[in-house]
């Protein structure tokens, strides 16, 4: 795999989501998968872990000692840690400069670099402006939901997926900053014009609430920034006695891992959310006591739905709290650790894999949800969890 390939390819899926509505993936599935320092207990590895470990810290090793090599020789510690990457076979495996590594850990924080919109696919299969954002670069350009985008920066996007267009908006692996302009082809009915932007850091929506018939609730989470966890426990605490929620989880591909815990423990009385192994060390992760556990919960996901996300879903679903329903997800189970190369860059290695409490193996697999709904019925997804919500008395 190439570097370029490489690296476009984990920039969208880690900043897609801060644009994108559920028809797209991406979001953070890499810094979240650090190992939480809290909530973890440990047990003896099995011979096959420990085996595994080995593998694991040979890999870094060797990444270590490739890039203090190419220090040494005047020579680029990214790019010689990159190719051993490269050749690891690890298709989660990446190398990011130190101005991409910093972003990721501002889009933790809750904020990303951008136009201020939210794109999604439309009716006729084109990219769409979904909404934007009070105030933002777009508002203020006088772009309004509907309106299609036809190039970016002079690139035309027709049948490219939504979440490269966002990569494209952002200026992902160019080095884009705040005050960097970008330039739209937009459509509206038969006008087309071209607008210049100026990119602006703005803060991220990861969680809205909404209000359903029969006092039922909808939490929609876009990715589990920092603080997202205490937002959808207030949420859960703030419906109606008896009140229904569906947790639409769909195009949530991660986020923070101990926040995605915090959203467990709002429907769980304790117990177990997840395992999982580093270096061959067994661990777990449980929700802290005094959930809601009476309300009924759906859980609407899709193939967007990744990691973090996955974990919480599959924590859900296996202790019988949640009804899922929709597309089976994406299967980013597994566990990386950044390790900081001598010109500031980062590599990261995978160490690990999640489990669910029932022992399923999440990376590669998914989850595959109660009800299946098709791939591009999105309205029907969402029309079907009501129905199923109404069914368990919790309104819809």
């Amino acid at each position: 795999m190439s570097r370029g390939f490489r690296r476009g390819a984990a920039l969208t899926v880690v900043f897609a989501g801060a644009f994108a509505t559920a028809s797209a993936t991406g979001l953070l599935p890499r810094s979240d998968e650090r190992p939480p320092a809290m909530q973890v207990t440990r047990a003896a590895a099995a011979t096959a872990g420990r085996d595994e470990a080995g593998r694991d810290e040979a890999g870094r090793d060797e990444v270590a000692r490739a890039a203090a090599e190419a220090m040494a020789d005047g020579k680029s510690p990214a790019a010689a840690a990159e190719e051993v990457v490269s050749r690891s076979g690890d298709r989660w495996g990446a190398v990011y400069d130190k101005g991409e590594y910093e972003d990721f850990e501002q889009a933790l924080g809750g904020t990303y670099t951008g136009v201020g919109l939210w794109a999604r696919r439309g009716a006729d299969g084109r990219v769409e402006v979904a909404r934007v954002r009070r105030g933002g670069p777009a508002e203020r350009a006088g772009i309004v939901a509907g309106d299609q985008l036809r190039t970016v920066d002079g690139e035309a996007i027709d049948g490219r997926p939504v979440s490269e267009v966002v990569s494209l908006l952002r200026g992902d692996g160019t080095g884009a900053t705040a005050g960097s302009a970008v330039e739209l082809g937009l459509q509206r009915g038969e006008r087309t014009w071209t607008e210049t932007l100026r990119r602006a850091r703005v803060a991220r929506e990861a969680v809205t609430v909404r209000r359903l018939d029969g006092d039922a609730v909808m939490i929609k989470v876009a990715a589990f920034t920092k603080g997202t966890g205490k937002r959808v426990r207030d949420a859960v605490r703030a419906a109606p006695a008896g009140a229904g929620v569906l947790l639409d989880l769909r195009g949530n591909s991660g986020g923070l891992v101990g926040e995605a815990v915090t959203a467990a423990s709002a429907f769980l009385d304790g117990g177990l959310v997840a395992t999982y192994d580093v270096d061959g060390e067994q661990k777990a992760l449980y929700a802290e006591p005094g959930g809601d556990t009476d309300r009924p919960v759906v859980a609407l996901v899709d193939g967007g739905t990744m990691s973090a996300a996955e974990l919480l879903t599959g924590a859900l679903k296996d202790r019988g709290r949640a009804v899922t329903v929709g597309t089976r997800t994406f299967g980013k189970g597994s566990v990386q650790m950044p390790e900081r190369l001598p010109d500031g860059s980062v590599a990261e290695l995978t160490v690990g894999h999640y489990r669910t409490p029932a022992g399923h193996d999440l990376d590669g697999k998914g989850i595959t949800p109660d009800l299946a709904v098709g791939e591009r019925d999105g309205e029907r997804a969402e029309d079907r969890a009501r129905t199923v919500l109404s069914g368990l008395g919790g309104g819809s």
